[in-house]
């Protein structure tokens, strides 16, 4: 699933599976950003937490994803809202790891916390309620 980071140092892209797609409550935080197209992950499953979703590095039969180019500033503010932690990823909410999807490696955030007694997603998307 994950390759060296050095892979998008220069154009990174991101793939997004919640509420970061568009027509989503935090897309505007991609704004600027250039969307590339959809894929299916295989390598990440889906747990709803209710108000986002959440991927864990686990098989699954696809997930949906949408994936975008992004600048570093955009890349910061991403990380910001994931928490995503640079010195410390574990510390924080999500880690964020390099995928491969069609277009290319891309960062995926991948959730920190436990899981354990959320719905699980192991096919398509995740709905905001």
């Amino acid at each position: 699933m994950h390759t060296p980071a050095l892979a998008v140092i220069r154009t990174p892209l991101v793939a997004v599976y919640g509420t970061l797609k568009r027509g989503l409550r935090n897309h505007h935080w991609l704004e600027g950003a250039d969307f590339l197209g959809e894929d299916c992950l295989t390598s990440a499953t889906l747990y709803d937490l209710g108000p986002y979703p959440a991927a864990k590095p686990e098989p699954s039969r696809g997930i949906d994803v949408e994936v975008f180019r992004v600048d570093a500033r955009l890349l910061t503010g991403l990380d910001r809202l994931e928490d995503y932690r640079v010195r410390k990823p574990k510390d924080g909410d999500y880690d964020r790891l390099i995928t491969t999807t069609t277009f290319g490696p891309a960062w995926l955030y991948l959730y920190n916390r436990q899981v354990a007694g959320y719905p699980v997603i192991r096919e398509g998307s995740w709905l905001p309620r």
